[in-house]
Parts: structure tokens; C-alpha cells; sequence
């Protein structure tokens, strides 16, 4: 593409010595993008909208804030009562943690419903799993820095899972609390790793960027762009259509900061941090619900392996196995709208997930053990074994031979396959 002809002399000038201008031109206005895509394509986005709200909150929230077991609780509740606007600065990061994962859980529920991660699309989908590996690292640590009860007891277990690897377990586990305790070292590392991580992802970000702008984005009829006659700029039209999804995004984002600030709190967090006191139940955040009922679902040995070390290994694998998922999904078809049968399976996995994190919010006892055993079972079931079958027999619908003549009856193939 040709670079554009700037009137400006200036802009000329840094262009030409720094094309920046002519990268934006290309990447952000002038850049094809399927004609066809739907509202769902929003939240990627929206996902790069929020990471950018979340690193500039926290580097605000760490000019005030104390990593010492001893005075971070106080410097939290400075912030919140003695900085200017630093109340508004801590709903906004709080919150923006939870409009995060929405975000991009929907991000990812979405390409597995249009096939957004088969060839040649593979490693944009592995960096957005690295991504999300990074999210919940950086979101686990940052849980800790307030050191309520709930983040000092929740970062008390969950490091100790650690401690089921064998040979090196433990040694992992002191390494992480910086002493035999989760102590003011494991504040301090914390709070480095809180403060480092973001900027991990915005890297892992950039390079999922990169990888999308190489092969196009996916889009809903899961086929290839055909020419320029199924493509359009990105500006004006997907920048409107990506405005009219943030605005909608902000009022419910800021309807929670404003007036529901705690409704995804836990109210024990709200208590400082005491080592001889319990908490009737410990539970991690909401996002981390489906993955910590995975990790209680295992209640017996098997052989000689531990149910400890087999839980951990089934929370890490229920993420680790959607690095692998294009080659477990053997269909040649993308998009679930043209494979009936994947279409049922996917919504039955959906309910699964929701019903997971349920299961993680309630104690393990009772029915929700035998409940948190099958609906693991499902989950791994579904990507290990019917992906890979359905696309063995199932028999797709009929492809259209473009984006542009999809909304025509005589452009539909008589193959099922992309």
C-alpha cells in the first residue's frame, strides 16, 4: 500500500523519518477488514481499552500505596479516604479487573464459537491463551495487595498447591512467600510482579496484534475474504461501530464503579489481615471460580499419584488445553453456524462453565462434590473427545463462496469444507 499524502509539512517531515503516520494509516484507518463482522468483534477491543484503564489506575493507586504487612491495609484505606480521587481511582482498577475477564472471556467464548483459532490463525490464538495465562497471574497477585482477610488466606492456599509438584513443590512455595510463611517478602514480590506483569501482557497484546494483522481478522461465516469486494476500511466504519460498543460498555463498566463498587467483593476482604484467624470459606475472585472447582474436583488418589497434585495439574490443564485446540479440532470448518451439530455442543459447554463457577463459589461438600466431578468431567471431555469426533462426522451445511455474495442464494458451494 502507498504511503498516504500528507498535507501537513510537518507531519511529512516525522513521517518520513518515523513513519508512525503511515503505520496508523495502514493498521487503523486504511486497514481491510471483512465487511461482515458482528457486535461480537467488539470486545477485543474493549479488552485493549480496559488494559490501558487498568496500568494507568495502578500506576496512580502505587504512588500511594505501602507493600508492607504492616501498613499496606492503612495506605489502602488512605487512598480511599485521604487521596484526591483516589477513591475513584481504586473502584476503577477493582472494577476494571472484573470488566476485564468479561471482556475477554467473551473474547475467547467467541472464537471458539466461529472457529477463530484454526489455520492460519494458530499462534494469534496461543498468544491470546498466553495472555490470559498472564491475566490471571497478574490479577492473583494484585488480589493479595490489599492483605484483607480473604487475600492473605486466599494466597495462603493457593501458593501451597504448589507444594504437590514433587521434588521442587516445596522449594517452589518458599521461593513464592520469600520465607516459610506468607510474610511481608511475599507482600513485597507481590507487589512487583503486580506492578510488572501488565506490562507483559501489553507486550503479549502487541504481538497479538501483530499476528492478526498478518493473517485479517476471522469473521462469522468463518471463510476467507475473497477481494476488496468483501472487505471495507477499518475507519469510519468498525472505529463507529467499536465507539458504539464502548459507550455501552462504559455505562455498565461505570454503573458498577459509581454505584455498585462492591458487588464483586468479598466482604471479608474488607477485614485486615489476621494469620490466626480463619475464614469460615475461602474463595478466590469470580473469574477463578470455574478453574477452582476444577481444582477441588478430585477427591481420591489414583495409583500413587496424590488427588493434591492431580487437581493442580487439572486446573493448569483446563487452560493448557486450549493451546492445543486447532489441532484437536479436526473439522475443516470453521464457523459453528454451518455445523449444526458443534453449535448444540458449544452452548452445552457454555452452561458447563457457568455451572463450574457456581460449584467454585459454593463449599465442597454434599451434592456440589459429585456436581464439581461431572461437570469436569464435561469439560475435558468436550475438548478431548468430541471436538476431534464431531469433526470426523459431522456434516457441515453448505459453504457460500463469499462474504459478499453470502446474503445471495446463488453463492453457496455445494461442499461443506473452507
Amino acid at each position: 500500500m502507498a504511503s498516504p499524502k500528507w498535507i501537513d509539512a510537518t507531519v511529512k517531515w516525522i513521517d518520513y523519518r518515523l513513519p508512525v503516520f503511515t503505520f496508523v494509516d495502514h493498521h487503523l484507518i486504511d486497514y481491510p477488514t471483512p465487511r461482515n463482522l458482528n457486535y461480537w468483534w467488539n470486545f477485543g477491543s474493549l479488552a485493549g481499552i480496559v488494559l490501558v484503564i487498568m496500568i494507568a489506575t495502578g500506576i496512580f493507586l502505587a504512588m500511594s500505596y505501602t507493600p508492607h504487612v504492616d501498613y499496606a491495609f492503612a495506605s489502602v484505606e488512605r487512598i480511599m479516604r485521604d487521596v484526591n480521587y483516589g477513591w475513584l481511582m481504586r473502584y476503577l482498577h477493582m472494577n476494571g479487573a472484573t470488566m476485564f475477564f468479561i471482556v475477554v472471556y467473551i473474547h475467547i467464548f467467541r472464537g471458539l464459537y466461529y472457529g477463530s483459532y484454526k489455520a492460519p490463525r494458530e499462534l494469534l490464538w496461543i498468544i491470546g491463551v498466553l495472555i490470559l495465562f498472564a491475566m490471571m497471574a497478574t490479577a492473583f497477585v494484585g488480589y493479595v495487595l490489599p492483605w484483607g482477610q480473604m487475600s492473605f488466606w486466599g494466597a495462603t492456599v493457593i501458593t501451597n498447591l504448589f507444594s504437590a509438584i514433587p521434588l521442587v513443590g516445596p522449594k517452589i512455595v518458599t521461593w513464592l512467600w520469600g520465607g516459610f510463611a506468607v510474610d511481608n517478602p511475599t507482600l513485597n514480590r507481590f507487589f512487583a510482579l503486580h506492578y510488572l506483569l501488565p506490562f507483559v501482557i501489553f507486550g503479549l497484546v502487541f504481538l497479538h496484534l501483530w499476528a492478526l494483522h498478518s493473517h485479517k481478522s476471522s469473521n462469522p461465516l468463518g471463510i476467507d475474504v475473497k477481494g476488496e469486494q468483501d472487505t471495507i476500511p477499518f475507519h469510519p466504519y468498525y472505529t463507529a461501530k467499536d465507539s458504539l460498543g464502548l459507550g455501552a460498555f462504559l455505562i455498565v463498566y461505570l454503573a458498577f464503579v459509581f454505584f455498585a463498587p462492591d458487588f464483586f467483593g468479598e466482604p471479608d476482604n474488607y477485614i485486615e489481615a489476621n494469620p490466626l484467624q480463619t475464614p469460615p470459606h475461602i474463595v478466590p475472585e469470580w473469574y477463578f471460580l470455574p478453574f477452582y472447582a476444577i481444582l477441588r474436583a478430585i477427591t481420591f488418589d489414583i495409583w500413587f499419584i496424590p488427588a493434591k497434585l492431580i487437581g493442580v495439574a487439572m486446573m493448569f490443564g483446563s487452560i493448557a488445553v486450549l493451546l492445543v485446540l486447532p489441532w484437536l479440532d479436526t473439522s475443516k470448518v470453521r464457523s459453528a453456524r454451518f455445523r449444526p451439530l458443534y453449535k448444540q455442543f458449544f452452548w452445552l459447554f457454555l452452561v458447563d462453565c457457568l455451572a463450574l463457577g457456581y460449584i467454585g463459589a459454593n463449599p465442597p461438600e454434599g451434592l456440589f462434590v459429585i456436581a464439581g466431578q461431572a461437570a469436569t468431567f464435561w469439560y475435558f471431555f468436550h475438548f478431548l473427545v468430541i471436538v476431534p469426533v464431531l469433526g470426523k462426522l459431522e456434516r457441515p451445511r453448505p459453504l457460500p463462496e463469499s462474504i459478499s455474495a453470502a446474503v445471495t442464494r446463488r453463492g453457496v458451494k455445494t461442499g461443506g469444507a473452507s
